[in-house]
């Protein structure tokens, strides 16, 4: 703070070619005056320190030590008070660097094959040193403060004592004995005595003043000298009334302001003119003031009203990021949602100005700490999962170990019920990382084909049986296809529900044929029933129907088999639902891979409910059965 700006109002040296009306008068006005500039002195003072200044470009720091070294040098110098801008912007750019090197930290941790979601920024070794740079500096402004308390009432003991005196040489002076150098001496010496207590600035004034002019009622001043020096005044004070104008003019409103302190205090300092002129000159003065401090004020008053409007902007992404659920992000895809979206809110806040300067560093240390609470619970869930992606890759690893062990075994039953107790096993151990998937599939698959093909090899002497089986599956899916389309609906489905129980009546075909003939099998009642417009799940009941009809012991066995198969669906189907959470879809194959899984779930829901239907006809037969 500079003194020109913290310094009290001083009065002016009064002429001594005053006449004591005049010094009445003066005093009067002055005083008023001082009032007014006192407290826009203190306005300016307040509003002009703004905390977001930046730093030079000249003067900028090339790194973060440098800005800590520049604050160290603030500190151990006199220029605390008056730095107090640079400070202010060399915080700033100090937090701002700081956020460039987490950035770049991060680009490279990417180009290295870092994972973007596990990044963590280390700590910061320089933010220990540079709060005790600025705990120096508010230190030493803190002494300052004080010391320039304790010089304040120092300079208000040596005034009284210069009262006093004062006071000694107008008693004098009413004796006949006028010391008139030794008068303008202690109007000097107080001149030169600057800042006193606040609230003792306008008694000490009013005191000085009647002192004065008592002085110069008793001195008689020479009236022709005194019409000269008014006419003086008079000329410096119409120039200070014009630049005062043409400052009403100026675009800077702060500039001209500042500017309008100077002239305050030039105009104070500049002698009394004639009486019937003081009031004009007066007014026209303080009219051109007026004009110019309304400016300045409504500058300011705009201006927080913008800072006002930004900090309820900022305040409301802090809550928005605060209120975030993070306990309900259960999955990939839900962190990236939520994690664009406090981009996104970190882009706006870049956008939206300074808040007022009291509540500008709060409001950013809030969205700061808001930020960092989301990456921190955000990296321990990617850390979790990273664990139980491991953790599966390890489990399947250890399953392709087991069928690579069995692939070579001959006991072919006890090894196809461990086969397939591992391929189940295999549907229940969740996802792996992606680019282990593909190779792990294929590894536990071979080992698994390879035993089955070798135990296919050794079962040899059933292939005529199959292949005959094979023949009479063929047979029938051209019965089914020669049905006459023109017999009547019940006709042609009592034709079909016949080949459905030869067909299901006929045994094994060879392994390698069973999904292609099937297939045909299913295109042909497909084809049929679409005839017929009957749907997909009635055709499969129709068909169930037609193959429990039979009755006997069997039912029994089927509702549990049915029941087994029920509850096997829904596992299947929970554990994709599952597994579909830990998928991201960032990419396109990510969520290529996501659909496929859905329409699995879809259709797995659908069997599932005809599984279903299935076992309440099982039951009906049963019933029926035990009547």
């Amino acid at each position: 703070m500079s003194e020109s700006v913290k310094s009290n109002v001083q009065p002016e040296e009064l002429n001594i070619t005053s006449s004591p009306d005049e010094a009445v008068n003066a005093a009067t006005i002055e005083l008023n005056e001082q009032n007014s500039i006192e407290e826009e002195t203190q306005q300016v003072q307040k509003e002009n320190v703004d905390s977001q200044e930046a730093v030079g470009e000249d003067s900028k720091p090339a790194t973060r030590q440098e800005i800590i070294e520049r604050l160290k040098a603030i500190a151990d110098s006199d220029d605390v008070l008056t730095c107090k801008s640079e400070v202010e912007g060399l915080k700033v750019l100090f937090y701002r660097m700081r956020t460039a090197e987490i950035e770049l930290a991060h680009k490279e941790f990417l180009a290295q094959g870092g994972e973007a979601d596990v990044f963590l920024p280390q700590s910061d070794e320089l933010e220990e040193p540079f709060k005790e740079a600025m705990g120096l500096i508010k230190a030493k402004r803190n002494e300052w403060l004080a010391a320039q308390e304790k010089e304040m009432q120092a300079n208000y003991e040596i005034k009284l004592s210069l009262l006093d005196q004062l006071q000694a040489l107008v008693d004098k002076a009413g004796q006949g004995n006028p010391e008139v150098a030794e008068f303008k001496a202690l109007q000097a010496r107080w001149k030169e005595v600057k800042n006193v207590p606040q609230d003792k600035v306008a008694p000490l004034w009013k005191q000085y003043q009647l002192s004065v002019e008592q002085f110069y009622d008793v001195l008689k001043i020479n009236n022709e000298f005194r019409e000269y020096d008014f006419k003086k005044n008079l000329d410096i004070k119409t120039k200070l009334c014009e630049a005062a104008e043409e400052l009403e003019k100026e675009t800077d409103v702060v500039a001209a302001f500042r500017q309008l302190q100077q002239l305050h205090n030039d105009f104070r300092e500049t002698g009394p003119v004639a009486p019937e002129l003081r009031e004009e000159i007066w007014q026209r003065f303080k009219t051109a003031s007026t004009n110019v401090n309304r400016r300045h004020q409504e500058h300011f008053e705009a201006k927080k009203e913008i800072e006002k409007a930004n900090y309820d902007k900022k305040s409301a992404i802090c809550e928005e990021i605060e209120n975030m659920d993070l306990k309900s992000l259960s999955g990939y895809q839900a962190w990236n949602d939520a994690t664009q979206r406090v981009l996104e809110l970190q882009s706006q806040w870049k956008e939206i100005g300074f808040a007022p300067q009291k509540m500008n560093l709060k409001v950013f240390e809030r969205f700061r700490a808001a930020c960092d609470e989301f990456f921190k619970q955000k990296s321990e869930f990617f850390k979790e999962t990273k664990n139980a992606l491991a953790n599966n890759l390890e489990r399947k690893k250890a399953l392709c170990e087991l069928a690579e062990q069995l692939k070579d075994s001959e006991d072919w039953k006890v090894t196809t019920e461990k086969l397939t107790k591992l391929q189940k096993e295999w549907k229940e151990v969740g996802p792996v990382v992606q680019k282990y998937s593909e190779a792990l599939w294929k590894r536990f698959v071979t080992a698994c084909d390879a035993f089955f093909e070798k135990r296919n090899a050794a079962t040899s002497s059933q292939r005529s049986v199959e292949l005959e089986n094979l023949k009479k599956k063929r047979e029938v899916i051209a019965k089914i296809k020669a049905i006459d389309s023109k017999l009547p609906g019940d006709e042609q489905t009592r034709q079909l529900a016949a080949l459905t129980q030869e067909w299901n009546a006929i045994g094994f075909v060879p392994f390698k044929e069973k999904d292609n003939v099937y297939k045909e099998y299913k295109q042909a009642t497909n084809a049929l029933y679409e005839a017929l417009h009957v749907n997909a799940n009635e055709r499969k009941l129709a068909n169930f129907r037609n193959n429990i009809a039979k009755g006997g012991n069997s039912l029994q066995r089927e509702r549990e088999h049915l029941i087994r198969q029920y509850e096997a669906m829904k596992n299947e189907i929970a554990t994709y639902e599952n597994n579909i959470g830990f998928l991201s879809v960032s990419n396109k194959k990510g969520a290529s891979l996501v659909d496929v899984m859905k329409q699995k779930v879809d259709k797995l829901k659908k069997d599932a409910q005809v599984v279903l239907e299935k076992i309440h006809l099982v039951e009906d037969e049963i019933e029926k059965n035990g009547k």
